[in-house]
């Protein structure tokens, strides 16, 4: 099937999606373009050239006249005396979506099965949260629902090539840090059952190919295409891209307004913006030139540790999935590739001298002076040694383990990637890092840290946020390009998972 298929809402409405997205009638961005249409989109867009031409045209009840607007979440009836464990396992009914039916026009990609979705302005289903909302899912028992969103995932990836950002046509052109072949290993762990993963060895190889992509075409070191770069002989590691370089429908007036206030190609300026939306990390000091100037930034230019790793996880999965179906040759081709990606992230990424992995810059050939906690992956994965982990532990310990748990980077630069927040997928590779190198007393620390965070802003509020401010606890978390956002599916499910390993850890 072909993305042409696809039409986002830029391509759909034209001067109207223009007009829209400019004019501010919407206070976030993302409104316009989750619209569902009333009718066919050329008959919607034919009415606007008419009837725009009248003095008295009013564009906001032209959008309402023609569009359903997305609803606001209906709230779940809960009993308000019930502890929070017992809430987060009732609020998953909140979160979830029942299959989609197909409408015409609509942004959004009908799924099959069930889903979760993160919560308030995140009304879809998104690639790597929901990797972490599966933690709690197995947790609340809800395993069929980890099943179900593995088959949606499955379907994204056998309908579009790869699995999108999210389940809308204008997150088609990129991807999310690939969890995948993690999804299906948790869902195989969950049900007792290695058939799942021979199930999914096509789905699994097909996302590993859409991110390698190219790598048979790059001959010389330096070489790059899409998200494949070529380091040398042997190290063809990973980046982040986005297949577009146009503003972004869903933030349609602040990329244009960012690209305005720079010197830089508007076009390099959007590739770099989609590129850091890949990585899930929109924004932060790590992707920019400049730590505290989003102007700069540089997210095609970087090789991203956790990325690597993450592929390195997903040849794994997949050595391990073919060995057991007899597929030798393949399974020792990917042998081979993972060998040399852990070569190559110690190589590039290992900072012997400050005892940490950071990024690497392609273009300056020089480690990206942003320790951040990406450094934590190749623990989370087991890839690193036991000098490597014991110095990376020793500088999370010292420099980003906070009050309320890990923090994301050490700068202030006022985007969201940053201090002083910390994030619940970076809280699990955090504990998942510390306890497999023998340090389960940080481990069980952080995870008392983190966990009792939650509560606190929870008792206050009502409330389980997309992300927190872990230095000052009496502060909300800040930055970004909208509010902060309550729900919330990635932090639910790090909390319960990190309970769990509390509890079972107390009876031990």
């Amino acid at each position: 099937m072909s993305l042409h298929q696809f039409t986002p809402p830029e391509e759909l409405y034209w001067e109207l999606f223009d007009a829209v997205q400019m004019s501010g009638i919407f206070p976030d961005s993302k409104t316009f373009v989750d619209c569902i249409p009333k009718r066919p989109a050329k008959d919607i867009l034919l009415d606007y050239y008419e009837e725009s031409k009248v003095k008295a045209f009013d564009l906001l009840e032209f959008v309402k006249a023609n569009f359903h607007l997305p609803p606001d979440p209906k709230p779940l009836d809960i009993p308000q005396n019930l502890p929070l464990e017992e809430r987060l396992h009732l609020q998953w009914e909140l979160l979830r979506r029942d299959p989609d039916p197909e409408i015409q026009d609509s942004s959004l990609l009908a799924l099959p099965h069930p889903y979760i979705v993160p919560g308030g302005r995140f009304r879809e289903i998104y690639y790597w949260d929901s990797y972490f909302t599966m933690l709690g899912l197995k947790v609340s028992g809800k395993t069929y629902l980890i099943e179900s969103m593995v088959a949606n995932f499955a379907h994204l990836i056998n309908t579009v090539g790869h699995i999108p950002n999210g389940n809308r046509t204008y997150f088609l052109s990129r991807s999310q840090p690939p969890f995948f072949a993690k999804m299906v290993e948790l869902l195989a762990e969950s049900k007792q059952d290695e058939g799942i993963l021979e199930k999914y060895i096509p789905e699994m190889l097909m996302e590993y190919l859409f991110w390698v992509e190219g790598d048979t075409e790059l001959y010389l070191p330096g070489k790059r295409y899409k998200r494949v770069v070529r380091l040398d002989e042997d190290a063809f590691l990973n980046r982040y891209f986005d297949d577009e370089d146009t503003p972004r429908p869903e933030s349609f007036q602040e990329d244009i307004h960012l690209a305005q206030r720079t010197t830089r190609f508007p076009y390099k300026v959007y590739r770099n913006l989609r590129a850091a939306c890949e990585s899930g990390w929109d924004f932060s000091s790590r992707w920019c030139y400049d730590p505290l100037d989003l102007r700069t930034i540089q997210t095609t230019a970087i090789i991203p540790v956790d990325l690597n790793v993450l592929l390195s996880e997903t040849e794994r999965i997949l050595i391990y999935a073919n060995k057991m179906v007899g597929n030798e040759k393949l399974a020792s081709n990917l042998e081979k590739n993972r060998r040399n990606r852990i070569e190559g992230i110690n190589r590039y990424c290992w900072d012997e001298k400050k005892g940490i992995y950071l990024d690497f810059h392609i273009k300056f050939k020089e480690f990206v002076d942003r320790p951040s906690l990406a450094m934590l992956f190749p623990l989370w994965a087991g890839t690193a040694d036991a000098h490597q982990a014991g110095k990376v532990i020793k500088y999370v310990e010292q420099k980003l383990l906070k009050p309320g748990g890990l923090v994301t980077t050490n700068y202030n630069s006022g985007q969201q990637w940053d201090a002083p927040n910390g994030w619940a997928p970076l809280q699990w590779i955090g504990f998942e890092a510390f306890w497999n190198y023998g340090r389960r007393d940080l481990a069980l620390e952080l995870a008392n840290r983190w966990t009792g965070l939650n509560e606190k802003v929870y008792e206050r509020t009502g409330k389980m946020m997309e992300k927190y401010n872990v230095e000052d606890l009496s502060l909300e978390a800040g930055g970004g390009e909208y509010p902060v956002q309550d729900g919330f599916g990635w932090t639910n499910g790090v909390y319960l998972a990190l309970k769990e390993k509390l509890k079972s850890n107390s009876k031990s």
